[in-house]
């Protein structure tokens, strides 16, 4: 079997960079220059090129990196060793404290966070750990009060799940394979506008190495985080983004995330769905601009 080793040297790209934090083989790109860095989390099941519609525009204005999150892309998949009872690097609180020294790894004290999905809940997860690292907020259908932030399995399913992980692996493995394209396409509204070619890359860029087993553990870490308990002591820059359509998301917890933390502004970007600024590129950059300018010196 390819290593994901093997995967990094066939499919990294002219501008992909790589980085050593937490444990993990990062893979990124960067663009722009300045003393404001932007940092982009994509959401689950994908990867940076979430982004491509919409960083070189804002390389303009800051420097921009987008990176793969753990178990997906070009990012490597370490698994544990037999016997380790440590901490996940998978779970959500290990992957703030990445989003954490990655801003320092990178050479910036500071970072604007740009996450979506996931991503979002991520990037408030570090905003609340750790908010000297964080200069400002935009959670683009960010997931607070539903689905990833909110999920636990409960204590004897997650003895059960370890005690038989090959049996798991090749189980969730087999259903994501199977449900992977029908379940992208419904983060967008318009689903033409998701061509066949970029979803397959997509697919094949999370389905790379040890995927199965990597997601298995990222599984198993996921832990029901009570973010809503925590916002109102938030006192960071926030802009909140919904996709006018999003399903996956409501609008309404987009918008009840932005009443919740103290000062945030709301933006819904009409005709889209799940991944705005995938669906609609230029509409998102347009939404955001105001809120950037004045964060950015």
């Amino acid at each position: 079997m390819d290593t994901i080793e093997s995967y990094q040297a066939q499919l990294a790209e002219a501008d992909s960079q790589f980085i050593e934090v937490g444990g993990f083989r990062l893979h990124y790109k960067r663009l722009g220059s300045g003393e404001n860095l932007i940092l982009l989390l994509h959401g689950s099941f994908l990867s940076l090129k979430s982004w491509s519609g919409v960083m070189a525009p804002l390389a303009a204005h800051a420097t921009i990196v987008a990176f793969d999150r753990p178990v997906c892309g070009l990012t490597s998949r370490p698994l544990p060793k037999r016997g380790d009872s440590g901490p996940s690097p998978y779970s959500a609180v290990a992957q703030s404290e990445l989003v954490a020294d990655l801003i320092a790894a990178l050479g910036f004290e500071r970072a604007i966070l740009v996450g979506s999905s996931t991503g979002g809940t991520i990037a408030l997860l570090t905003a609340l750990n750790h908010p000297e690292r964080v200069q400002g907020l935009i959670l683009v259908d960010a997931m607070v009060y539903s689905g990833y932030a909110t999920s636990e399995v409960p204590a004897p399913v997650l003895a059960m799940m370890r005690g038989a992980k090959p049996l798991f692996t090749r189980l969730m493995g087999f259903l994501i394979d199977r449900l992977y394209e029908k379940a992208i396409r419904k983060f967008w509204y318009r689903q033409e506008r998701l061509s066949d070619a970029t979803l397959a890359e997509f697919k094949r860029d999370f389905m790379l190495g040890s995927w199965d087993k990597a997601f298995l553990e990222l599984f198993l870490a996921t832990r029901r985080l009570n973010l809503d308990a925590r916002l109102g002591g938030l006192d960071i820059p926030t802009l909140v983004v919904t996709g006018e359509h999003d399903r996956a998301v409501k609008p309404d917890e987009s918008e009840r995330l932005a009443q919740a933390i103290t000062g945030a502004e709301l933006r819904v970007i009409a005709d889209a769905g799940h991944l705005p600024q995938e669906e609609r590129p230029e509409a998102f950059r347009a939404a955001i601009e105001d809120f950037l300018a004045r964060l950015i010196h």
